[in-house]
């Protein structure tokens, strides 16, 4: 297992700027009086894809040799990274196949085809996605880059927190949400080397905590098919990024489906930007644990905004 560098995140930095937007920080008066703390929200949602997720996407496809850019990439992924390395391989004109769930929100998987990416829809389940994506790998022949567990994605993810510190300075804290870890562990990468007095949480669903489980009980334990309305927080840890997580996490934080609606509908409205339930879930674990963060100059990490503008958590069916 290659454990990536610092070293391999300025080299991803550099080879995925005109690639990607260098997103704004936002805050919010109100959301600071609300919490007690002096939050500044990265506003990741405005990608081009809608995520986070083209940053580590646009590495690894843009990393790759011509002969390996030949055959094109694939993945599995419940929607963000599969939008995301659709449209990193569209930009360099390569083939890219995508397995996702059939319960996929219908937006990410337009956003996808949008893209060019071809998709196989599998069952809700990790097992199920991992048995189609061998499938679909075998007879396309394309470069796996999984949505995570993978040394490019996690150097792509990390600059994200690297511009965050460029632009703000040393942060007493940097939250963002968990599930598979990408995002959390480029965080960890980063401040580790450049801020390492800057504490590191991940907000996870309350059902979909495996990753909350895994960190008190010292080893990963795996759902394989949890319920969330945080439909981009389903997957469970892999082993480069409990590395990451278990050396550098500070505290992992749950919030329950309302807590987590209720905060979606707060940043909606007081930082006026689209985001998806996952994004939300950082948010409603600083309201939950304010004494945690009370007083501090805290990174909050808004890592998408794709959502069924049809089907809003809030909205009664």
């Amino acid at each position: 297992m290659y454990i990536p560098t610092y070293d391999d995140v300025l080299a991803a930095h550099e080879r995925i700027k005109p690639h990607i937007r260098r997103t704004p920080v936002l805050r919010s008066h109100y959301l600071n009086e609300l919490t007690g703390a002096d939050l500044y929200f990265k506003c990741e949602s405005l990608q081009e894809p809608g995520a986070f997720k083209v940053r580590g996407a646009s590495n690894a496809v843009f990393g790759l040799d011509e002969a390996q850019a030949k055959a094109g990439v694939a993945t599995h992924s419940s929607g963000n990274h599969a939008s995301c390395l659709s449209y990193a391989a569209m930009l360099r004109g390569i083939p890219c196949n995508v397995v996702m769930p059939r319960t996929a929100p219908q937006a990410k998987k337009d956003t996808v085809r949008r893209y060019g990416g071809k998709i196989t829809e599998c069952e809700p389940s990790t097992s199920s996605r991992e048995a189609t994506f061998a499938q679909v790998q075998a007879a396309t022949g394309g470069d796996f880059v999984h949505p995570y567990n993978d040394p490019r994605v996690i150097s792509g993810q990390a600059t994200c927190s690297k511009e965050m510190i460029e632009d703000l300075g040393e942060l007493d804290a940097v939250i963002a949400p968990i599930g598979g870890g990408g995002m959390v562990s480029g965080c960890c990468l980063t401040l580790s080397n450049i801020a390492p007095n800057t504490l590191i949480y991940a907000a996870e669903p309350e059902q979909a905590d495996d990753a909350y489980r895994s960190f008190k009980a010292g080893h990963i334990i795996a759902d394989d098919a949890p319920e969330t309305i945080a439909d981009g927080l389903k997957v469970p840890l892999k082993d480069l990024t409990w590395h990451f997580v278990s050396s550098h996490v500070t505290d992992i934080l749950t919030a329950s489906e309302q807590e987590i609606v209720d905060a979606m509908k707060i940043t909606w409205k007081q930082l006026r930007i689209v985001m998806e339930p996952s994004s939300a879930v950082p948010l409603a674990t600083i309201l939950k644990n304010r004494a945690t963060f009370a007083g501090k100059r805290v990174g909050v990490i808004i890592t998408g905004g794709n959502v069924d503008l049809d089907t809003l958590p809030w909205q009664k069916s």
